[in-house]
């Protein structure tokens, strides 16, 4: 029979290595433990190395490089595969297309970040006056149609801006056009998660002792309340990236998305419209990298929400 030490003891000595870990420490075991988000990490670790690989083994121009006469082939071993209507690899363009289209997924989210931060921030330390009018045009921007925006302005901007060349390779204007429009367009829900974080936390006793000793708004907004928002600002910023990827990839798939010489997983799509059932390979290798990349993004995000509960940290 258990003495009253064993009784007492023993469950102390289960639970103090959980004390002795940080915050972060605890957010990684628990995300660690979490099968759906550790699969979302290695998919999305293959994915990186694939298109990041293979640009060593395929140059960029091979990718962009037509053959009539091998136009509609089917995967082979010259062409995994397979080519496209205008006789392009589609293996090659899929690693230059996935580079494409994870730069407009991290570019316009970092767009939405600091946007949606800065005026959620705003809004919910100043309060008041501030905080109506800052919130009033969130919700204003809001209740705009962003996909329709999109089209509108892929449209009738995507030929204003000459291509440009960085780091040795050409890109589409209509590729900034895109970046801006979906990260000025999609930061309204970040903006409110910050704002009620704020709200929730200028009011606690080290900020109050804070603003006592004289520190000025700006450090104590960017110093001492914005650190303590960075989970949900992770957890937003990891889900928007594929919501990007799929914006792009629906305006692409109208043919108004990112236009020759750039390559993206969307606009690969819209070369296969027409053959659907003939060439099914146009089709389904792009559309499964965006399904997988989509799905590894959203197990990560939902294990990350989790992982960074304080609430459920110590469990």
């Amino acid at each position: 029979m258990a003495t009253l030490s064993e009784t007492f003891v023993k469950p102390q000595a289960q639970t103090a290595p959980s004390r002795d870990l940080s915050l972060r420490q605890l957010a990684w075991r628990k995300l660690t433990r979490n099968r759906a988000a550790m699969f979302g990490l290695v998919l999305l670790g293959l994915l990186s190395a694939y298109i990041i690989i293979g640009s060593f083994v395929f140059s960029e121009e091979y990718a962009n490089h037509n053959d009539l006469s091998i136009r509609l082939q089917p995967p082979s071993m010259e062409h995994p595969f397979g080519t496209d209507p205008i006789g392009r690899d589609i293996l090659a363009r899929t690693i230059y297309g996935g580079q494409i289209s994870l730069v407009i997924g991290l570019a316009s989210v970092a767009i939405s970040l600091v946007v949606g931060v800065l005026v959620g921030a705003f809004a919910g330390y100043y309060g008041g006056t501030v905080d109506s009018l800052l919130m009033r045009f969130t919700e204003a921007v809001l209740n705009i149609p962003s996909l329709f925006l999109l089209i509108i302005a892929a449209k009738y901007m995507g030929d204003k801006i000459h291509n440009f060349s960085l780091l040795g390779r050409e890109f589409s204007g209509s590729l900034i056009v895109i970046i801006l429009i979906i990260g000025l367009t999609s930061w309204m829900y970040l903006a409110r998660i910050v704002r009620s974080e704020f709200l929730s936390l200028k009011e606690r006793e080290y900020i109050t002792a804070a603003r006592a000793l004289g520190v000025k708004n700006f450090r104590i907004i960017f110093r001492h309340v914005l650190p303590n928002t960075t989970a949900p600002i992770i957890v937003a910023a990891t889900l928007g990236i594929a919501t990007a990827i799929l914006s792009e990839a629906y305006i692409s798939f109208l043919g108004l998305g990112v236009r020759a010489p750039t390559a993206t997983w969307g606009n690969m799509l819209e070369d296969a419209t027409r053959y659907i059932e003939n060439a099914p390979q146009i089709w389904f290798f792009p559309g499964l990298l965006i399904l997988i990349t989509v799905l590894a993004i959203n197990f990560v995000g939902d294990g990350l929400r989790d992982a960074l509960d304080p609430r459920t940290l110590a469990k």
